[in-house]
């Protein structure tokens, strides 16, 4: 991540060469301080503890329960609540209408605030309850309560919302995204759309073949 350099040009420079080389050691990285020169869009983000930092987007999609197919998509810049905010942005159009539907999601989606704004929208939250221990031996509170988990269609939520790992899956592998060849955030939206949208035209002729 050479490319990822001070706002304010400080920083001591590269070696001589080519493809000179700077020593990051002991240096404090954030997107609050440093941008990346090549694509400023790109943020610094970690996944998970444990594994390491990197300057990437974040890709989001909407997946129907029935046949897998992705029924919306997006990509935003990574930050801890972009994939909370894309989730409601999402499912904003298929929420209004006469009949409730659910929501599924893994365990990053158990926040108070998240599943409120899903009942205000009519949908009913099919969320993984987190229930992460604290080094203090304490266990998170979960917004996920009785109303949600006594429904027979809770456990069967959590297992086919685990399919959407195959959308991703084949973006990664098949569709290119791994790593993006563009730059900015409106191309990388483009590529990632396109993606998704070969991944249903694929999907779909052999669900019809499955049917017939």
């Amino acid at each position: 991540m050479k490319s990822f350099q001070p706002k304010d040009g400080s920083g001591d420079p590269p070696t001589g060469g080519r493809n000179g080389e700077r020593n990051f050691r002991r240096e404090k990285r954030s997107n609050e301080t440093h941008e990346s020169t090549t694509d400023p869009d790109a943020k610094l983000y970690r996944k998970g503890e444990g594994q390491e930092s990197r300057l990437c987007f974040m890709g989001h999609v909407l997946m129907e329960n029935r046949n897998g197919l992705v029924v919306a998509g997006d990509v935003t810049q990574a930050t801890g609540t972009a994939e909370r905010e894309a989730a409601l942005n999402l499912i904003d159009n298929l929420c209004h209408g006469e009949r409730r539907i659910t929501l599924g999601a893994d365990k990053a989606y158990d926040v108070a605030e998240f599943v409120e704004a899903l009942r205000e929208c009519r949908v009913t939250p099919h969320i993984a309850i987190n229930g992460h221990v604290t080094k203090t031996g304490k266990t998170r509170k979960t917004a996920v309560d009785g109303r949600i988990t006594r429904h027979p269609g809770y456990p069967i939520s959590q297992v086919v919302r685990k399919r959407i790992e195959e959308i991703f899956g084949w973006a990664k592998t098949i569709g290119g995204m791994a790593q993006v060849k563009v730059r900015g955030l409106a191309k990388v939206q483009s590529v990632f759309v396109f993606a998704i949208l070969a991944y249903n035209l694929i999907r779909i002729p052999k669900l019809l073949a499955d049917a017939s």
